[in-house]
């Protein structure tokens, strides 16, 4: 029998039985995922899209660029996160602040976590100068908010928000509102929606009209009587 000195407090003990003896079953650890982290190493290579932006504002167009990692390549988990992203333009009045903003926004994608809430956040910045109208008849209140609506589109093309969809029901509703409005005020070819519309304050898309005396409108369904 082997004797151990014991040369500090005991401060609590185990009797041992063959039942607490045994060997226990090997438990397989879970592979841990990788995730987005401020210290996460840029491979060489990453995926991007540029969308472009050309606002009445300019007669430059500026042009968005969003790198993206793939993490956990090759199995169940695998997603893409942006990683950074770049904006150009021949305009160079805006150059300081459109430079700032994309070292932050870098920032924030690399930091990991939930990185979405960048988009309603830009999208509620306003011009005091004023906004415009996109093709279609959306309302951009300004240029940085157009750049989070491009932000906004690339985050539901690579899955990290999901797109708000009308039922088919819903869709099917809204055609038939909107073939008997031109029905009766006749089709218009220069835009999305009937030049009639007015905005939507809910969706920001000039697409409301007058329908058996209440306004609806005829791209998020928004309807003032309920």
């Amino acid at each position: 029998m082997t004797l151990h000195k014991i040369s500090k407090k005991i401060v609590g003990y185990k009797v041992l039985t063959n039942d607490n003896t045994e060997t226990a079953p090997a438990v397989a650890e879970k592979p841990s995922l990788e995730e987005m982290h401020e210290n996460v190493e840029r491979p060489e290579v990453l995926l991007g899209s540029t969308y472009k932006i050309k606002t009445p504002q300019s007669e430059h167009a500026l042009y968005i660029t969003i790198n993206d990692m793939v993490l956990n390549l090759g199995t169940a988990h695998e997603e893409r996160r942006p990683y950074e992203i770049f904006i150009n333009s021949k305009n160079m009045e805006h150059f300081q602040w459109v430079l700032a903003l994309t070292r932050v926004i870098s920032a924030v994608f690399r930091k990991g976590g939930d990185a979405t809430f960048l988009v309603e956040e830009m999208k509620a910045v306003f011009d005091p100068r004023g906004g415009y109208f996109k093709k279609g008849g959306v309302f951009m209140p300004s240029l940085v908010a157009e750049i989070g609506s491009a932000i906004e589109t690339h985050m539901k093309h690579i899955g990290m928000i999901k797109p708000e969809k009308l039922s088919d029901h819903h869709q099917q509703f809204l055609a038939e509102k909107r073939a008997e409005f031109e029905a009766q005020h006749g089709e218009s070819d220069s835009s999305a929606f009937p030049e009639q519309a007015v905005l939507c304050n809910k969706c920001s898309t000039k697409a409301m009209v007058l329908m058996d005396g209440c306004m609806t409108c005829l791209n998020c369904g928004e309807s003032k009587c309920g």
